[in-house]
């Protein structure tokens, strides 16, 4: 199958066609900002499918908007209808095409051309009326205000919001490619569609999740980046960092038992560290009587010890990194953990909740 795409080079364009070809579409004729009107229709005349995203946004006067969108569709349009070409389309369009103002009537003139040619072909067609797009490649300082809020934090420039409480409706890149590339089964019927989910949230409240997102990097508290826009919004700032400011440094703690390192804390599901200790070496000594730990044991060999704080039962068992065993510490006992290997010991750990130095529900007994 050729697909032809214009605006290949835009924000969408570029995340569509990497998806496309990891789909196994690889006959793909992208159309450019700089390319030629035969190039283009070339591309037409050979397509089996359309996905047309090339528009005007940001125009230097206003005549660029009828030039870029309405008019540039009417070409693609024409064409077709004039070679007889019956292939289905796909146009990126915007919610501003309900609105009267000059770029929302250029996208809805687009429409209709769509539409005609739909009418007057019999071909399938897909419009999309996209509220603001958001992810990863999109242009700062231009016409995303994501894209300018993720680049100019990443690289310490002030943000300007004139109103943190006004309403915005977002779709995730990664759903608009998605949803895009359903097309091609031929099983989605012609019309209008929308790509779900769409977020409803604010402007106030995305800057907001930015700085926190910079700030963990030294609180060490993730936010819950698993799912849902928190997600969309976390993958789409990392891709605004500047290479220098891939990796950052973690606090540790050094002692002559060995080392202790905090990883990563989070609000709801406690916190990742690790620690080291060298041979004959026993760290632990307490008990808890909420908090509760998971061991790993990823290299050397550790003897775990518990005793239980009021019947006095005892219980031990050594782990070595040739097993992959987890080993939980139970409230109420108290319990130790000593390297009986001769090389140094090394056991990561997770804690159910972040360490709290007021409360830390760590009492010290030896056993």
């Amino acid at each position: 199958m050729k697909i032809l795409i214009t605006g290949a080079d835009g924000f969408i364009g570029r995340n569509l066609c990497l998806r496309l070809q990891e789909a196994g579409y690889t006959d793909l004729v992208k159309i450019e900002r700089d390319s030629s009107l035969s190039e283009l229709e070339t591309g037409l005349q050979e397509a089996d499918f359309v996905y047309h995203l090339a528009g005007i946004n940001r125009p230097k006067n206003i005549e660029e908007f009828t030039e870029g969108n309405s008019n540039l569709t009417k070409q693609i349009v024409d064409f077709l209808l004039a070679k007889h070409k019956k292939i289905p389309i796909m146009i990126s369009s915007s919610i501003q095409a309900e609105l009267d103002n000059v770029y929302g009537q250029s996208k809805a003139v687009a429409e209709k051309q769509i539409e005609r040619y739909a009418a007057e072909s019999g071909a399938e067609y897909f419009i999309y009326r996209y509220p603001n797009v958001f992810g990863k490649w999109c242009k700062p300082n231009y016409n995303s205000f994501i894209a300018t809020f993720c680049h100019n934090i990443a690289n310490d420039i002030d943000i300007t919001i004139n109103d943190p409480s006004s309403v915005v409706n977002l779709v995730y890149i990664d759903d608009v490619c998605k949803d895009a590339i359903k097309l091609l089964t031929g099983i989605i019927e012609s019309g209008y569609k929308t790509v779900s989910p769409i977020y409803t949230t604010t402007v106030g409240q995305v800057a907001e999740l930015i700085y926190r997102f910079k700030a963990s990097r030294s609180t060490l508290i993730t936010e819950e980046v698993g799912t849902g826009f928190i997600r969309a919004l976390y993958s789409t700032w990392l891709s605004y960092l500047p290479v220098d400011k891939f990796s950052y440094t973690v606090p540790s703690y050094s002692d002559a038992r060995g080392i202790f390192c905090e990883m990563l804390k989070t609000p709801s599901a406690g916190q990742f560290s690790f620690f080291t200790a060298h041979p004959g070496i026993t760290r632990g000594g307490h008990y808890h009587h909420t908090k509760n730990e998971k061991f790993l044991v990823i290299r050397g060999q550790a003897c775990f010890k518990f005793e239980h704080m009021i019947t006095g039962e005892r219980y031990e068992l050594n782990v070595s990194s040739e097993e992959f065993r987890i080993v939980e510490t139970v409230p109420g006992w108290t319990h130790d953990v000593t390297n009986i290997g001769n090389d140094e010991l090394i056991v990561m750990l997770w804690a159910n909740e972040i360490f709290n130095r007021d409360e830390p529900d760590t009492i010290a007994r030896p056993l």
